[in-house]
């Protein structure tokens, strides 16, 4: 059984930066595609970004193209999301998830597991 630990939250500035990663233990995460959702409070878990399981493909929901990207080092089995010019509606706890198929999906249904979490707080 896998396991996702996210780590890389906390508290930054409007316009700042913060890089979260998601490790992975239990199985190797290179045949699979992975994905972060967010979810803030009072509100759905939101898609933000996946990744196909080479990293050749990417997508990204509209409200963080171009601020955040997502990539894989399947050598460290980890994934990561490094957020740019973070604003304060991109506050939330950020889940990374896995998924048994190589390509990416912004569908929450189609991930088999997920961490538990991390924080991102963004003060204005």
């Amino acid at each position: 059984q896998v396991q996702l630990v996210e780590s890389g939250g906390g508290l930054v500035q409007a316009g700042g930066s913060l890089r979260l990663s998601c490790a992975a233990s239990g199985r190797p995460l290179s045949t699979y595609a992975m994905a972060w959702f967010r979810q803030a409070p009072g509100k759905e878990r939101d898609f933000v970004a996946a990744i196909s399981y080479s990293g050749s493909s990417t997508t990204y929901a509209n409200s963080v193209k171009g601020r955040f990207t997502i990539s894989r080092d399947n050598a460290k089995n980890t994934v990561y999301l490094q957020m740019n010019s973070l604003k304060p509606e991109d506050a939330a706890v950020y889940y990374c998830a896995i998924r048994q198929y190589r390509a990416p999906s912004s569908n929450s249904r189609d991930y088999d597991a997920w961490g538990r979490g991390t924080q991102v707080t963004v003060s204005s």
